[in-house]
């Protein structure tokens, strides 16, 4: 059996990191573009938000994750009981993540939904790739927010159901509009067409684990 290694190593990330909303239970930021979401096996990938933060509040847990290359919102847990309570939220698909993304042409429909099951691609890690046979469920709607020209792009709402790894660059991909600066789901003239992944999380809906409130917490989209 073949061994994959990873030997990808992170880039410096120099962006701090935004707090949007805090209280004695969670925190909600604004994560930057460039930074892991959590450090990686290698030790020269460390920096991470979870390791800068971790040393503020040593509890702390990531609900959810973000790739490397997308910025927006995260949401993480101050303490153990709200770490379960909110990954239940997660697990029972309440929590509502809008994200906001630039492709690579126009999309003809003005809104959709793209069904596409996603499996491993073992020829091809880290890649991973829409399998009809063996992949795993994942549904992402799509809104047209805008229509840009010289060259043809559009801005989308994206909206997944599900939270499959790179969802949301596959699923553009399978549409056949690549998020512009994805070096993974792209070409090489859509991945130079940014100088970043062109995707930010927007927006969090989700039930305060205390409280029971909902709340919406919203980031502006930096591209």
């Amino acid at each position: 059996m073949m061994t994959v290694i990873d030997t990808f190593v992170a880039p410096a990330c120099h962006q701090s990191i935004e707090t949007l909303y805090q209280d004695d239970h969670l925190l909600l930021i604004n994560k930057p573009s460039g930074l892991l979401s959590l450090s990686g096996k290698n030790p020269l990938n460390l920096d991470s938000v979870h390791y800068r933060l971790a040393q503020m509040y040593p509890q702390i847990t990531l609900i959810h994750r973000l790739d490397l290359g997308t910025s927006g919102i995260m949401l993480l847990a101050l303490d153990k009981a709200t770490n379960a309570l909110l990954t239940k939220q997660f697990q029972a698909r309440t929590v509502i993540k809008r994200y906001q993304s630039i492709v690579a042409g126009h999309v003809e429909q003005d809104s959709g939904i793209i069904e596409a099951p996603i499996s491993k691609d073992k020829a091809l890690f880290p890649r991973l790739k829409v399998c009809f046979t063996q992949g795993q469920k994942a549904s992402s709607h799509f809104q047209v927010l805008e229509r840009l020209s010289n060259p043809e792009r559009t801005r989308l709402l994206l909206t997944p159901e599900t939270g499959r790894t790179h969802q949301l660059r596959i699923h553009c991909q399978y549409l056949g509009h690549p998020i512009l600066g994805c070096d993974l789901y792209g070409s090489l003239d859509t991945q130079a067409m940014a100088p970043r992944l062109l995707l930010h999380a927007s927006e969090l809906e989700f039930a305060h684990p205390i409280t029971g409130q909902r709340m919406t917490i919203s980031c502006p989209c930096p591209f």
